[in-house]
């Protein structure tokens, strides 16, 4: 039965014998996901703790990757990344999701008929630099030869640092604090969605002059100017990811009006989405 003692053993023990662990592989954006695939906005890493499962990864490329992942294999899958396991043989899984304030952890158990309750911890980092660098190194390793050993002993880096997170919790923050977070995740989760201020206060049951007040006290930014940074940030990555008309990166990331939009984006990088695309892939050429 899966438990929080199973997880920290897991971890326990990776952190400490990271060669135990079996291969490491990149996952990547290309092609387009198929339906029912998992992506989502920050980077993770999943891992066989027993049995094995086949699994279909995005690549950096587009060229298909479809392997059969043993006890011990690790998939790190950076922003935006993509995979799609088949559910065929009983496995154990790990996943560690990393956002910028806490790290997520899941273990989910398959028997080959039904799934056991998952395990899931969250487990707070200490600020958003803390663990950022291992993260970096990992990032920067998938774009470079590969290397199995450099790989394997930050996946146990990170492991441990985790492990001293859980060990030695941060305090809990205060209400107020700790609904900002929420409020903050939830934006990043529903950027793409219609949303207001208030409409985000009626969803956490505050009115919309304290979700105002909670922003300007807990992170010294407007409301407005805090969703307009998360959708802006996700619209340059689509401009430079996929070829899509201005006008579709304006919507899928919630702006109803792609002139406002447009004046947005050139406020914020003094270049119109076009001229920043423009530049990045020339840059990206030339490099």
């Amino acid at each position: 039965m899966l438990d929080k003692p199973y997880l920290l053993q897991a971890l326990n023990h990776y952190k400490d014998e990271s060669m135990s662990l079996g291969n490491v592989y990149y996952a990547g954006t290309l092609p387009e996901p198929p339906q029912l695939a998992y992506q989502v906005h920050f980077p993770r890493i999943e891992m066989v703790l027993a049995g094995e499962i086949e699994m279909e990864l995005g690549s950096q490329t587009g060229v298909e990757q479809r392997h059969v992942f043993h006890q011990g294999d690790v998939i790190y899958l950076p922003a935006e990344s993509w995979n799609q396991p088949s559910w065929n043989k009983p496995v154990v899984t790990l996943t560690v999701m990393v956002g910028k304030q806490s790290f997520g952890l899941s273990l989910l158990s398959w028997d080959g008929e039904k799934y056991d309750s998952a395990i899931k911890e969250t487990v707070l980092r200490r600020g958003p630099r803390v663990g950022t660098f291992i993260l970096n190194a990992l990032d920067e390793l998938t774009k470079q030869i590969e290397s199995q050993a450099t790989m394997k002993l930050l996946i146990s880096s990170l492991f441990s640092h985790i492990v001293d997170l859980i060990e030695q919790p941060l305090e809990t923050p205060s209400k107020s604090h700790a609904l900002f977070e929420s409020v903050r995740d939830y934006l990043e989760q529903h950027y793409h969605e219609p949303l207001t201020r208030e409409s985000v206060a009626e969803h956490f049951y505050v009115s919309p002059n304290y979700l105002s007040q909670l922003f300007q006290k807990e992170g010294h930014i407007k409301f407005n100017e805090y969703l307009n940074h998360i959708r802006l940030e996700r619209a340059k990555f689509l401009l430079v990811k996929y070829d899509m008309k201005v006008k579709e990166v304006a919507h899928r990331c919630g702006f109803k009006d792609s002139n406002y939009f447009c004046r947005v984006f050139r406020a914020q990088t003094e270049r119109s989405p076009s001229e920043y695309r423009t530049q990045y892939l020339s840059a990206h050429v030339d490099g």
